[in-house]
């Protein structure tokens, strides 16, 4: 059956259907192995990263997430000046991409993230790979405009690319539970066909191991893969392991396991094949040898060097700091793999 899959996962044939029988019924082993074939197949050894930085511009977020332990942790908001001096920092250490976001408010309207974006832009010939769905969705609320029209002011500011967060698992069922005050699915996958409408690329992303089943897991990465199609706009997929630790939720829902973790890499690669041809390990969520595990799991790219995530260090998270380029390329040597450091849009540097 593996073989079989192999095939339709190359052009492009698997089901949902399929996708669950793999999941709970086939060899696990196999399930990795067939997925890494397809990752050989679609990128061969290279394992690529970005180095970059994450600006948390704020906790301050009015949307009370049950997952989130970043909001209001330390109730602080960066001034212009302070956001310039960490990019002046990141640039001083190679980076070439920067992770602009932070929690959700009232105050930060369509005027105060374009003028922000311009200022970076003018002191600084760096990426920025800015704001979310739901930061956009509240924006144009904030501004009474519509989000194509701050995407479009944003874009035309300097914002280059944009995350795929917020999506966490695109069910609404699941998200009334999980987080009821965020945008819906249909509004999270508006705001992302609008980007990459006006040429926006960003990433994709999904947040499991919460209250979600495999069957909702399937769902939202064959949604992913219907958007892909349409738009051609995802540059990568990005699972993100649930963290327990300081949030309301993590009081009943205890994590994915490690066997789920890599079932999950496996699977996104083998129902994307080459539609979504990158999948990322998030190492600050998994750890580094579990990072390596994932790398033979389907995966082909390992995230940034420099991803200084308070959201995950504040979820429990022992992995949020830096990660220089050096210990990188050992992580992926060390697994026979060749690292290559790459633009946000994966071009090859």
């Amino acid at each position: 059956m593996l073989d079989d899959i192999y095939n339709k996962s190359l052009d492009n044939e698997i089901t949902p259907d399929i996708a669950n029988r793999l999941i709970h019924s086939a060899n696990q082993f196999q399930l990795f192995d067939t997925a890494d074939n397809l990752r050989k197949k679609i990128n061969g050894d290279v394992v690529t990263f970005v180095v970059n930085k994450a600006i948390d511009i704020t906790d301050n977020c009015i949307i009370g997430c049950k997952f989130c332990s970043f909001r209001n942790h330390e109730n602080y908001w960066m001034t212009n000046e302070e956001v310039l001096d960490s990019i002046s920092q990141a640039k001083s250490n190679g980076a070439t991409e920067i992770c602009l976001f932070g929690g959700i408010t009232k105050e930060m309207g369509i005027n105060y993230y374009c003028d922000l974006i311009k200022e970076i832009k003018d002191n600084y010939d760096i990426c920025l790979h800015a704001l979310s769905p739901a930061e956009v969705f509240q924006t144009a609320k904030n501004s009474g405009i519509t989000t194509y029209d701050a995407l479009k002011q944003l874009k035309d500011a300097g914002m280059d690319t944009m995350t795929g967060a917020s999506a966490e698992i695109l069910v609404d069922s699941i998200r009334e539970q999980i987080c009821p005050n965020k945008l819906n699915s249909q509004e999270w996958v508006d705001v992302i066909k609008e980007a990459h409408e006006l040429g926006i690329k960003t990433t994709s992303t999904m947040m499991y191991g919460t209250v979600e089943s495999w069957e909702d897991r399937i769902k939202h990465l064959f949604l992913l893969k219907e958007i892909q199609e349409e738009t051609k706009g995802f540059t990568e997929f990005v699972p993100l392991t649930f963290l327990g630790e300081n949030n309301e939720l993590g009081k009943t829902c205890h994590g994915a396991t490690a066997i789920e973790d890599l079932k999950l890499h496996a699977i996104s690669r083998i129902i994307f094949g080459e539609s979504i041809p990158n999948i990322q390990v998030s190492w600050v969520k998994l750890g580094f040898k579990m990072t390596q595990m994932a790398l033979n799991c389907g995966a082909n790219d390992i995230g940034g060097t420099m991803f200084e995530d308070k959201i995950s260090i504040a979820a429990g998270s022992e992995f949020g700091g830096y990660f220089p380029t050096e210990k990188i390329k050992q992580v992926i040597t060390d697994i026979g793999r060749i690292p290559q450091e790459r633009t946000t849009r994966y071009d090859l540097l």
